[in-house]
C-alpha cells in the first residue's frame, strides 16, 4: 500500500469518527423516535429556581423517547404528589367545604360517628353527635349549608381540619404515623353513601368555583371563614406535559380521595387510570361505604394503610408495577421503580426516596422532606420554592438530628440516612 493510499484511508476514517462523534454529541435529539421519523426533545419553560430547569431538563433528555441508546425500554415513570404540589392549596380541602355548604355530608349509621372513622375517640363521636343531633335520619344528608345546622359544620370542619374537636379533645388515636393519617381518611370515609361518579360532579362543582375565586378568597363554611381559591401550578402542568410528551408515564399519587384527583388531573391531561387517590370500599350497587381498600399484608376495611408516606410506596408498587401482597411494602430493585418523584411534604417521603434519578421538593418547611432533601446525600434532590406564595425562609435549623422524624407510633427522633448514620440539621436555603 503506497503512502498516499495510508493516507487517504486514515483521512478517511478520521471523518468517519468525527460524524460518529457528532451524532453522539446531538444525543438525545438526534435520534428518530421511528424510522425516518424527526425527533425532538420538548424543551422545559422558565419559571423555576436556580438550575432546576436545567437538572429537569437533564432528566428529560437522558430518559426521553428520543434517547438513542435505549430504544426498546420500556416507559420511565414519573410520580407527583398533587396537592401543593401541582396545585396551590388542598383539593380535598376544597371538596370537604364544598360538601359542608352544600349539605352533602349523610348523617351517619345510627347517628354513630364512631362507625366512620376506626380511629375516632370517644370525645370526637360525643361531640359530633352533640352538634349534628337529629338534624337528619341516619343516611341522609345533614343541613350543614343551612343556619341550623352550622354547628354541626363546625364540630365536623375541627374534626377534619384540626384533628380536634371544638373544645380542644384529641379527635382520633390510635393509628400507625408512617402509613395512616386518620383526619385524611375521614374525607372519603365521610363521602359514604355516594356513587364515584356523584363525588366526581361535586369535585367540579368545587374545582369550578375554587379556580375562579380570586388568589386569597376565603369562603363561609358553618360560622367561620376557610380557604377558597385553588390554582394550578403553571411550572408544574409545563413539567407534566413535557414528561408525557417525551414519553414518560406520568402518575398521581395523593392522599385526597380517588374521585376528587380524578377531576383536577384532568386539568394537566392526566386520566383517571394513571391517579391513585384513597379508595374507598363499595356497596353492590357502587355506593361508597366508610371503608378503605387495603394493599400489601393490609386487607380492604381494616383501614390501616392508605396514600400515606410508606403507603404510597405500597399503592405504588401496587399500582404501578404490579407487585402484590406484603412484597408491595418493601423498597422494590431500581427497575421497576420511579425514575422521577416530586412532593411537598413528609406524606412524600417514601415515594421520593424510591425515586432513582431526580427528586423534586416542593419547599413548605417540612422537617423530615427538607432535612433529606439539604442532606442530598446522593446528589439527586432538588429543592424549589412554592410557586405561588413561597414561604419566607425558615430562621431556625431543621431538627433533623433530634425530632425530624416522626415513628409509627408518634415517638420523635432524628432522621437517618440509609446507612443508619445522622442528618445533621440543615439551615433553609431556598424559599
Amino acid at each position: 500500500m503506497s503512502p498516499r493510499t495510508t493516507t487517504r484511508r486514515l483521512q478517511a476514517l478520521a471523518a468517519a469518527a468525527i460524524t460518529v462523534a457528532a451524532l453522539v454529541a446531538v444525543g438525545p435529539t438526534a435520534e428518530a423516535a421511528g424510522p425516518g421519523a424527526p425527533c425532538t426533545t420538548p424543551q422545559l419553560k422558565p419559571g423555576w429556581y436556580g438550575d432546576n430547569q436545567a437538572r429537569l431538563q437533564q432528566l428529560i433528555d437522558r430518559y426521553g423517547r428520543c434517547n438513542p441508546y435505549r430504544p426498546t425500554r420500556a416507559k420511565p415513570v414519573a410520580v407527583f404528589d398533587w396537592d401543593n404540589t401541582v396545585v396551590k392549596n388542598d383539593v380535598g380541602d376544597a371538596t370537604m367545604f364544598w360538601l359542608l355548604r352544600n349539605s352533602r355530608i349523610h348523617q351517619p349509621a345510627r347517628g354513630d360517628w364512631s362507625t366512620t372513622s376506626r380511629f375516632l375517640t370517644p370525645a370526637a363521636a360525643e361531640a359530633l353527635a352533640a352538634a349534628c343531633g337529629t338534624l337528619a335520619r341516619p343516611g341522609t344528608p345533614l343541613p350543614t349549608g343551612t343556619p341550623a345546622g352550622a354547628g354541626c359544620a363546625d364540630e365536623v370542619n375541627a374534626v377534619y381540619g384540626t384533628a380536634a374537636t371544638r373544645t380542644g379533645a384529641a379527635a382520633f388515636t390510635g393509628w400507625d404515623r408512617r402509613t395512616m393519617e386518620p383526619g385524611y381518611a375521614w374525607l372519603p370515609q365521610l363521602m359514604q353513601g355516594w356513587t364515584a361518579r356523584e363525588i366526581r360532579g361535586f369535585a367540579a362543582a368545587a374545582r369550578t368555583e375554587n379556580l375562579a375565586a380570586p388568589v386569597g378568597a376565603t369562603q363561609q363554611v358553618g360560622t367561620g371563614r376557610a380557604t377558597g381559591w385553588v390554582r394550578y401550578y403553571d411550572q408544574q402542568k409545563d413539567l407534566i406535559k413535557n414528561l408525557r410528551k417525551a414519553g414518560f408515564d406520568v402518575w398521581i399519587s395523593s392522599a385526597s380521595p380517588q374521585p376528587v384527583v380524578e377531576v383536577w388531573a384532568e386539568g394537566v391531561g392526566i386520566d383517571a387510570d394513571r391517579v391513585i387517590g384513597i379508595r374507598n370500599t363499595t356497596t353492590r350497587g357502587g355506593a361508597y361505604t366508610t371503608r378503605l381498600q387495603g394493599c400489601g399484608s393490609v386487607r380492604d376495611g381494616a383501614d390501616t394503610m392508605i396514600t400515606y408516606i410508606d403507603g404510597k410506596r405500597c399503592w405504588i408498587n401496587k399500582e404501578i408495577f404490579g407487585v402484590r401482597g406484603p412484597a408491595a411494602e418493601r423498597v422494590q430493585p431500581a427497575a421497576r421503580r420511579q425514575v422521577f418523584a416530586a412532593g411537598d411534604s413528609d406524606t412524600d417521603i417514601s415515594f421520593l426516596r424510591d425515586a432513582t434519578a431526580l427528586r423534586l421538593v416542593v419547599n413548605r418547611n417540612k422537617n423530615e422532606l427538607m432535612c433529606r432533601a439539604y442532606d442530598n446525600s446522593d446528589g439527586k434532590w432538588i429543592v424549589n420554592p412554592m410557586f405561588i406564595e413561597p414561604k419566607k425562609q425558615r430562621t431556625s435549623p431543621y431538627p433533623c438530628s433530634t425530632t425530624g422524624y416522626v415513628d409509627r407510633d408518634g415517638t420523635p427522633g432524628p432522621v437517618r440516612r440509609g446507612d443508619g448514620t445522622v442528618v445533621p440539621d440543615r439551615t433553609d436555603t431556598v424559599y
